[in-house]
């Protein structure tokens, strides 16, 4: 016997035994229903006579060898055929209460997918159908059980490319594919046209330019990235975004970008965290807004189709190949499925998860990486989050100040010589990196800050001061005036006094895995920005988000270009039991009346991860986050949701992909006993050699989220030599 879950008491017998010590493994006196799937149909008939007579009121479903009609009705109350295993099928024992025991054998489900993998079988069908299962086995809600509605209207849209998300990324993406005659291309958005989170990405951009120091080169820009993800990064992207990142910036600059820039005209670059040269190009401290209005700008003069205010809620995929997705408008509610064999997912991170996190409150709750998690590709990294140094820390009671907590202080002010110091008015950072200062990777940084604020040194606002007072006023208002504006409306003058800052989670630098291509490993499906894994490793170089995202849009766009062949068909049972069966729970979910408010269960979530995943990790606090997580999961069954306009149903959809996020990270985290980057263990402080491997996270169908490692690959030559030559930044020359 195997057990899935102790606290649903769910069980997988292989059948191998009697049906009277099968069934007296079982809990039945909690038991709702049996679910008896043993390799052999006679099998499963005697454990269903068998619980039947000791519990007449259970109720049973056995697999059997012939036939589609039940003709054991004294013996089993349904009976199903291991093609017939899907939503639908299972609907009448999923109609009452939560099926808590389940006998059943796994053994039988993975010759499923023998047949599967033979074409023996409808692999949609059969794959809903191990999800099914998968349900009923881990004692989760009735998801994904709801028989289809076929009168519910959605509008259907054919086209060649949908881009998920209007951020960078999928701008960049688009405006490749235009540029190369594919013009049946659909960029979608959640919010207006140039509302992404790319806006609130203010320090810069990185690209070895060499405007300032001519040694510097794409070579030396990769091993920066690569010590600076502690090399769990994928070497071949790596160099992928140095390589391709000066013509990209002379490309933006072409294209109309106001770069900030020196006394003879040329881009201007900063210092910034970890970089052996000045190589951040920026404007001013808006820098992801200027770059994404220039690339709005490009797109429009290209016309570019967008559509806005679309949430995608699910990917049409049967787990090899994907044809289509299905959401709704976020203004009129009207359901939509687009009819596409090629899907690029810009869809941000999963920074959101957090409490403390520098995102709007709607964007990076794990859009991207859940959706392509559920249409079958494997997830990557997901342990690793960065948690900035200097978010806004703030007084939670003040009402003027409280919609800012967490928000991002840019590093730029790091960069331009900002200073931190604890209470005490100690610049403390001379303790934990006296060379590179306030300038040391992210993550040193934030765990100093932390020990801070842990050890009694922090402010009365839980934070430290961070100081560029020391600087001209002009100065700060030129090169940090968004910065400067933002404190100066709150009170605060960055010229004459400090502000108060605390770490705050920023980015994930895991997501889909995907190639060299950013395709994942479902054909026609791409993942790139924050979406995609890869380019970061344990930790994010500042500067390389941005660069991420127009490096990747290119590489993508050119890939699509040369295999863009029509929009495809969504095949019809996809549509029966995929989109219409989803158009289905969505209906249902919207103005349902519930126990848990969607809002309050949002929080709790943020806060469970930030108590139980957050800088500082342990074993038994990881355990504790993943018990709590399932707790919530199950809290999210009986909802209160408001119409499918309001922001109560789209927090409610948010949900689902914020719990395989948060399951991920803590998975991942639990998994991964050394500290790496962003991911400190205190019950295992160093780093271990051979935890150089990437975690990846499955769907196994039956069982929940698995995982398993992968080693990560060989810098080439030019890059290890950048390597050897040991180039580092030094901060003294801010001094």
């Amino acid at each position: 016997m195997e057990e899935i879950a102790d606290e649903h008491v769910a069980v997988v017998i292989r059948g191998d035994a009697t049906a009277p010590s099968i069934v007296e493994q079982a809990d039945l006196e909690r038991a709702d229903a049996i679910v008896a799937l043993t390799d052999e149909p006679g099998a499963s008939l005697a454990i269903c006579r068998e619980a039947k007579r000791i519990a007449p009121g259970i109720r049973t479903l056995a697999r059997t060898g012939t036939g589609t009609e039940n003709e054991y009705g004294e013996i089993a109350d349904a009976t199903i055929l291991p093609q017939e295993l899907n939503a639908n099928t299972a609907a009448d024992i999923l109609s009452g209460d939560e099926v808590r025991t389940i006998i059943g054998s796994h053994h039988d489900l993975e010759i499923l997918e023998v047949k599967l993998a033979d074409g023996c079988l409808s692999r949609t069908r059969a794959r809903e159908g191990l999800k099914c299962l998968k349900h009923l086995l881990i004692g989760m809600e009735k998801t994904g059980a709801v028989a289809a509605d076929s009168s519910i209207e959605y509008d259907q849209i054919d086209i060649s490319v949908l881009v998920i998300g209007a951020g960078a990324a999928g701008a960049r993406s688009a405006i490749t594919l235009a540029e190369q005659g594919i013009d049946d291309v659909l960029v979608l958005g959640k919010r207006g046209h140039g509302d992404a989170h790319t806006t609130w990405a203010r320090g810069g951009i990185n690209g070895a330019l060499g405007t300032h120091d001519p040694e510097d080169n794409w070579a030396v820009h990769a091993a920066d990235t690569l010590n600076e993800g502690h090399f769990l990064n994928d070497p071949e992207k790596v160099e992928t975004v140095a390589k391709q990142m000066p013509d990209r910036l002379r490309e933006l600059d072409e294209w109309g970008m106001e770069y900030s820039r020196t006394d003879d005209g040329e881009i201007d670059q900063r210092f910034f965290g970890a970089q052996s040269f000045r190589r951040t190009a920026f404007a001013g401290d808006h820098t992801g807004e200027s770059m994404l209005n220039t690339l709005v700008d490009r797109a429009q003069e290209l016309e570019i189709p967008y559509r806005e205010n679309v949430m995608i809620t699910k990917l049409l995929s049967d787990g090899e190949q994907v044809y289509g997705a299905v959401g709704f408008d976020m203004d009129s509610g009207r359901f939509v499925l687009f009819n596409t064999g090629s899907i690029v997912l810009a869809a941000g991170g999963y920074a959101a998860i957090y409490n403390r996190h520098t995102s709007r409150d709607d964007e990076n709750n794990g859009d991207g990486p859940a959706l392509a998690y559920d249409a079958g590709a494997s997830l990557m990294d997901m342990e690793f989050v960065q948690f900035h140094p200097t978010g806004m820390a703030v007084d939670d009671t003040d009402p003027e100040w409280e919609p800012w907590s967490g928000r991002l202080v840019t590093e730029a002010v790091r960069g331009e010589g900002g200073r931190l110091y604890n209470s005490e008015g100690e610049r403390f950072m001379e303790r934990y990196s006296p060379d590179q200062m306030e300038l040391d990777a992210r993550d040193v940084v934030a765990r100093a800050i932390a020990q801070e604020i842990t050890e009694g040194r922090g402010t009365d606002n839980g934070g430290v001061y961070l100081d560029i007072s020391h600087r001209d006023a002009e100065f700060i208002q030129e090169r940090l005036p968004r910065m400067y504006e933002r404190f100066d409306d709150l009170g605060v003058d960055m010229a004459t006094e400090p502000v108060e800052v605390a770490p705050t989670s920023h980015y994930g630098m895991g997501g889909v895995a995907v190639d060299e291509y950013g395709e994942t490993d479902v054909e026609g499906l791409f993942a790139i920005g924050e979406t995609m894994a890869g380019v970061h490793g344990a930790n994010r170089l500042g500067g390389n988000s941005l660069a991420e995202t127009v490096a990747f849009g290119a590489v993508t766009g050119d890939r699509l270009a040369d295999r863009v062949d029509g929009p495809g068909e969504v095949p019809a049972d996809l549509v029966d039991e995929l989109a219409e069966p989803h158009f289905t729970t969505l209906n249902a979910m919207a103005s349902r009346e519930g126990t848990y408010d969607v809002m309050e269960i949002v929080t709790e979530l943020q806060e469970l991860m930030w108590d139980h995943a957050g800088i500082l990790r342990d074993e038994s606090t990881l355990q504790a986050g993943l018990k709590r997580l399932s707790e919530l999961r199950e809290q999210t069954a009986d909802m209160d949701v408001g119409s499918i306009t309001s922001d109560s149903f789209e927090f409610a959809v948010d949900i689902g992909f914020m719990l395989t996020a948060a399951e991920a990270v803590l998975r991942g985290a639990a998994e991964r006993d050394e500290s790496r980057g962003a991911h400190y263990r205190t019950d295992f402080p160093e780093t271990d050699p051979e935890w150089q491997r990437n975690i990846l996270f499955e769907d196994s169908d039956i069982g929940g989220m698995r995982t398993d490692t992968a080693p990560v690959g060989t810098p080439s030559d030019a890059v290890q030599a950048a390597l050897d030559e040991g180039h580092e930044l030094d901060y003294h020359q801010l001094e």
